[in-house]
């Protein structure tokens, strides 16, 4: 009997070869009745058996079924280009995850899968399967394959395709060397938004944003999308990623991203993606300097946009925010001026199923994701397809996404505004003083407080993705930011005479902007970004707390971002789930400078009592990333809102970082210099 993982795991591999082709590198068979095979092949099922069944090492029969009805699926062609920024292309995934979900057992399921695999359109038969997988409690340890895996086209310069295609023909697994995808290869360097590149067009990095689209889809059965504070972390995980990349932009010179706010504006960002499609041939569409977003109406495509919607919509949220109250569809009037107000507003904005409105609120944030992605072809005049800002999986690349996200935060921001800033008993931990942080690189006499960068030369396994290929691995190997390995050490004084729990939270912020000028408190605030987050126990007296950086409950380790899970066999990596959801640990630090960039490092340690919602196990080797991914089946381990202590604003009397803490010995304040190192370290 073949195992959930391989029996799956082959469904998903090469996305367009049929089903009937051997899978795992020809050693899995799916033995198809002729009921499951397509119109352009049923004719031909002998000797497609004849063909393809012989020498595999396991074969694996499907019953006869009756055929459900795919309709729905219709939406988008077989090859035709899937977003779930798309209403009617998430709508008919949800469809789909729903069939997978019903199904009453693994053995069915794949059955079914098997018959939708070569009917429906590929990324969006992925895309369901793996959030039916994800959720049912019969296939949660079933270990899904990365978009890079299966679709290698949206990460890669289609360069190194006729290199690996020549490899794969000519040599055998054994003797084909990795492709080299070379480093900014979207704009030379005389356009200043390429000094970012590298961040914005890390592969890990998108597949993050997939990944945690996946555990958070928008639209779907109930039970996939209802989980605890969906929409407080909606806000949170894209309010961080643009602090961030706020940040890396500052480190290399550049201002700001500047609010994409005015939809009528010329946006002078370009972008040239160099992206072709595996399914269709096609390039992703590119976009040229100044132009204008404008009506949508592509009816081919299940997209018709007014942009006075998109008006009628944020004027309705930004009366919703000012007036502290949202409007529900039985007419119920909700207050969002309080803890809960920031997960409604996520929800109405991102118009997840969960929105109180989504008819009166509508669906701005996504279709603004649409009406940008067509912005070069608004009524498909030309036959363009969309550009990479449509598409979940490549939308981190574009300049623009920072832009449109900047404007999502700033939604956000004029909510938290209204709200209190944070007391005194809201912040301090009476009995417990931080008496002394620093953080070090973990190696022998290395200095303190100075942290280092470099480039590092990773290698990666596409085989799994390139359909119609001879079988065996495919390398290809890809130069990403690093950081050395670090450990934070505080000191922390418990002045009471019993045990007390803590939770210590980690921030870094940028001290300067990019002219070297020190940024405000009011902006530096809002680009202090989360390293960590962990529960100790502090005994009476003084404490030595040492915390690895690579122990972040923030990120996930090289091997479950990067993992070909038909290879892979490292060991902590047997679950992938939620376990892959998480930032990038070799994207924690920003780049720094070649002389050190000084930032501030920062610490709290809060009352665990106030910040408990439940106990759960922080060394399961599942729960690594909760601070973007939360828990599976639980509640979000935190009762502070997210950000705290900087998600709010400040009394004008705090004037900096160093004004915030002076009142409260539970938090402390370090400068850290982080050098880059203009070098490539092959990973070993």
């Amino acid at each position: 009997m073949t195992d959930n993982n391989k029996l799956f795991r082959g469904l998903m591999q090469k996305p367009y070869e049929p089903t009937f082709v051997p899978k795992e590198d020809g050693k899995l068979y799916y033995d198809l009745p002729d009921s499951y095979l397509t119109n352009e092949y049923r004719p031909f099922g002998p000797a497609i058996q004849n063909r393809f069944s012989t020498n595999v090492e396991t074969r694996v029969p499907f019953p006869n079924i009756t055929p459900p009805n795919l309709s729905f699926a219709d939406v988008v062609s077989r090859r035709g280009v899937f977003s779930v920024f798309n209403r009617e292309h998430r709508r008919a995934a949800g469809q789909l995850i729903q069939l997978f979900l019903d199904q009453p057992n693994p053995s069915t399921l794949s059955a079914i899968a098997a018959y939708v695999r070569d009917r429906v359109n590929a990324p969006l038969f992925q895309y369901a399967l793996s959030i039916a997988l994800i959720h049912r409690d019969d296939t949660r340890d079933v270990e899904i394959p990365t978009f890079l895996e299966l679709f290698p086209d949206r990460f890669v310069d289609p360069g190194v395709f006729p290199l690996l295609r020549e490899e794969g023909n000519l040599l055998d697994g054994g003797s084909r060397r990795a492709i080299d995808i070379p480093p900014n290869y979207t704009a030379s360097d005389r356009i200043d938004e390429q000094k970012v590149a590298y961040w914005r067009e890390d592969i890990g990095l998108s597949l993050h944003h997939w990944h945690w689209h996946l555990v958070y889809p928008a639209t779907g059965p109930d039970r996939v999308v209802r989980k605890d504070r969906r929409g407080e972390l909606f806000y949170h995980m894209h309010q961080q990623t643009i602090a961030r990349y706020n940040i890396e932009r500052f480190a290399n010179g550049l201002p700001r991203t500047r609010s994409f706010s005015q939809l009528r504006e010329p946006i002078p960002e370009a972008y040239f993606p160099k992206i072709i499609r595996s399914s269709d041939g096609r390039a992703f569409s590119c976009r040229y300097p100044n132009q204008l977003m404008q009506d949508v109406n592509r009816v081919e495509d299940s997209a018709t946009i007014k942009l006075a919607d998109m008006d009628d919509w944020i004027k309705r949220i930004f009366e919703a925010i000012d007036s502290g109250v949202a409007q529900a569809t039985n007419g119920d009037r909700v207050p969002l001026d309080n803890d809960k107000g920031i997960d409604l507003l996520g929800d109405i904005v991102e118009a997840s199923t969960l929105s109180i409105n989504f008819n009166y609120y509508g669906d701005y944030h996504q279709n603004g994701h649409v009406m940008l992605g067509y912005i070069h072809d608004p009524d498909n005049s030309y036959l363009e397809g969309v550009g990479v800002m449509g598409d979940l999986t490549t939308t981190m690349r574009d300049p623009l996404f920072y832009r449109w996200h900047q404007h999502i935060d700033e939604i956000f921001v004029r909510h938290k505004q209204r709200l209190p800033a944070y007391t005194a008993a809201d912040l301090s931990y009476n009995d417990i003083r931080v008496e002394s942080f620093e953080v070090q690189l973990n190696k022998a006499n290395a200095p303190k407080n100075v942290l280092l960068t470099f480039w590092q030369r990773s290698q990666f396994d596409l085989g799994t993705g390139m359909d119609f290929m001879p079988q065996g691995n495919l390398f290809v190997t890809f130069t990403h930011i690093q950081h050395a390995p670090f450990s934070y050490r505080i000191e922390a004084n418990n002045r009471s005479s019993t045990a007390l729990r803590g939770t210590v939270r980690l921030f870094l912020g940028p001290k300067m902007n990019e002219r070297g000028q020190a940024l405000p408190f009011r902006d530096q605030r809002r680009h202090m970004v989360e390293l960590d987050k962990f529960t100790v126990n502090l005994r009476p007296g003084r404490n030595s707390i040492v915390r690895r950086s690579d122990a972040s409950n923030l990120t996930i380790p090289y091997e479950r971002t990067f993992r070909n899970i038909a290879a892979s066999s490292s060991p902590g990596t047997e679950v992938f789930q939620f376990c892959n959801c998480g930032w990038p640990s070799h994207m924690l630090l920003p780049k720094g400078s070649p002389n050190g960039l000084d930032y501030d490092f920062y610490v709290l340690i809060s009352d665990y009592n106030r910040d408990r919602v439940e106990e759960f196990n922080e060394n399961d080797t599942c729960n690594d990333a909760h601070m973007f991914c939360g828990l599976r089946d639980r509640r979000f381990p935190d009762a502070r809102s997210m950000g705290y202590p900087f998600d709010r604003f400040t009394p004008n009397s705090v004037g900096s970082l160093q004004d915030f803490i002076r009142p409260y010995g539970n938090m402390a304040v370090t400068t850290v210099s982080i050098r880059f190192t203009n070098t490539v370290i092959a990973r070993t």
